[in-house]
């Protein structure tokens, strides 16, 4: 009977200390978990599962970054997205064309994410101060090329100390860079 009690009183412990250790991971450290090199580049549009649906594993795009990382702190922002977005259509912007929401891309697009995470007063002042930018921020730009592009701030520093890096994926995987001022930063939130 004492062995059964103490095998009881032992797994509750590991229970409650797995699920403390998970709940102290921050966005960063998700973040983090999620570079891959291998991760290809893939734009294209593909019909997923809802809510919780993702792109096959071994794919994806930046968007596809920032919804990874928020999936593992249990926010699914597939279906937020979606939600808001039926609830407040015209709030979002007109550019592909449709006249209604699509589960399946809404949220792997840079302006609806910018939008949604406006529209939920999560917004941050945009500055050239690299202090200003934390760890688990989520940061869009406007490329060179006029396109637009999403990541999220790390807590691991460039090289010389300067500047938080960002988790992205803008072509060349799921990868840690220093790029936090290399483009046109057009939107700074932090979403939790």
């Amino acid at each position: 009977m004492k062995a059964l009690f103490l095998f009881i009183i032992f797994t509750f412990s590991v229970v409650i200390y797995s699920q403390t250790e998970n709940s102290t991971k921050t966005l960063s450290d998700h973040a983090i978990e999620l570079i891959d090199e291998e991760v290809i580049y893939d734009p294209s549009y593909f019909s997923i599962d809802y809510p919780n649906g993702d792109v096959p594993e071994g794919k994806g795009v930046c968007t596809d970054v920032i919804i990874r990382v928020y999936r593992q702190m249990n926010i699914d922002l597939q279906k937020l997205v979606h939600e808001d977005m039926k609830a407040n259509f015209k709030d979002y912007p007109q550019i592909w064309g449709l006249n209604t929401t699509d589960k399946n891309i809404d949220h792997r697009r840079v302006p609806n994410l910018m939008r949604f995470f406006k529209r939920m007063n999560t917004e941050l002042p945009i500055t050239n101060n690299p202090d200003d930018y934390k760890p688990g921020d989520v940061v869009a730009w406007r490329l060179s090329n006029g396109m637009t592009h999403i990541g999220v701030v790390v807590d691991l520093k460039s090289s010389d100390g300067k500047r938080p890096l960002i988790v992205h994926n803008i072509g060349a995987g799921q990868v840690i860079e220093d790029c936090l001022f290399d483009f046109k930063i057009i939107g700074h939130y932090n979403y939790n």
